[in-house]
This record gives C-alpha cells, structure tokens and sequence, in this order.
C-alpha cells in the first residue's frame, strides 16, 4: 500500500515533535549514555538520540528505520553530534547485519509500531555480542485496568494518525519472549495516562 500524503510530508514532523517531548527527552538523557562500542539502533527516526551519545564510548552507530522520509534529518543530527552513523532503510524483522556484530542495541519509542515486536527483539538478541545489552525505553500497557480499557478502545483510531503505534504493547513480555532478562523500570511520565506509561532499562540475552 502506498504512503498517503500525510504519512510522507507531515507525519515525520509530527512525530519529532512528539517525541521532542521534555519528558521523553529526560528519557534519553538517562539511557543512551551507556551505549558503548559498535551501537545498532533500531528505529533511529529522525535521530533524536544521536545528541545524548557519549562519543568517547562509542565507535559506530548503525541505524535502522524503514521510514526513508525521515534519514535527512537523522543524518543531519549524526553530523552534528560528530558521529560515525549508517542508515538502514529496512524494518527490524530481519535485519541485514551479523550475528553478534554489535556491543548494543538502543531501541526508543519503536516497538509500539514493529508490525512483529518478538521478531524484531530476536533480530537484535541475534545481533549483540555475549554480554552485550539492549537498551530500551518505551511507552505501552498500563498496569491500571480503567486506563487500559481507554488504550484498548482508542487503538484503533489513534494507530491510523500516529504512524502505526500501538498504545498497548507489553513491553517486558515482549522482551521476555524474544529470549531477554530485562531490567525494567516502569511508571507514568507527565501526559495523558493513555500514552504516558513507560517502561525503560536495559535487557541481555538469557
């Protein structure tokens, strides 16, 4: 199916400032510090990590997203930062890298739109080196039955104007099935409880 006109010219920007937020930001300044080595990040966008790197721990960023409409600005930011950063435009079910070929894997506001989450998080199990870790932040199921109701009975409308997100996803669960241990933290961020329950941490292969 083809892009309509509002996923290829405004969506982009829709999300960048969504995910511009100040407690979204709060969100990356804590997690994609650690980062170090050989860096995948799977769902780059636009690049709103590639600020907080710690360039003196990091040798390499390749990053993956399907959305080609959004790599200028991702390369952009890559300048910026002085990063050595590739892109990969495919989705991260079955991604195009070696087995155990990265040191970490940063994955942020992305598995809310994977089509398949679990094979995506085999993807990058497959991907890290022994001891290597996946670093991930993300928004999904709330732990409160009332508010879950609200994200169940909104997804559909809201998955058709946000680029495929899904308001519900069990983040640990998802983890735990594609074979991770993750440390999660979880609680509300500032914003609608609907879309502000988040779960961040690092995981590493079982």
């Amino acid at each position: 199916m083809s892009e309509s006109w509002y996923e290829r010219h405004l969506l982009p920007y829709v999300l960048d400032l969504a995910c511009s937020a100040s407690p979204i930001r709060r969100q990356r300044m804590k997690l994609v510090p650690q980062a170090e080595g050989r860096v995948l990040e799977v769902g780059i966008g636009t690049g709103l990590n590639l600020p907080f790197y710690d360039r003196s721990r990091v040798r390499q960023i390749v990053g993956v997203d399907p959305g080609l409409q959004l790599h200028r600005l991702a390369l952009k930011r890559g300048q910026k930062a002085g990063l050595d950063v590739t892109l990969i435009g495919l989705s991260a079910e079955c991604l195009p890298v070696g087995d155990a070929s990265f040191d970490t894997v940063v994955c942020t506001y992305t598995l809310c739109t994977i089509a398949d989450p679990v094979a995506a998080l085999r993807e990058m199990r497959r991907a890290l080196k022994p001891g290597g870790k996946l670093l991930f932040s993300e928004h999904g199921k709330s732990p409160d039955a009332n508010v879950l109701a609200w994200q169940t009975r909104l997804q559909p409308y809201w998955t058709k104007v946000a680029g495929g997100c899904k308001l519900n996803r069990d983040i640990p669960a998802l983890l735990e099935a594609a074979g991770f241990h993750p440390n999660a933290e979880s609680l509300y961020l500032p914003g609608p409880k609907i879309m502000s329950y988040h779960y961040w941490g690092a995981a590493v292969a079982l």
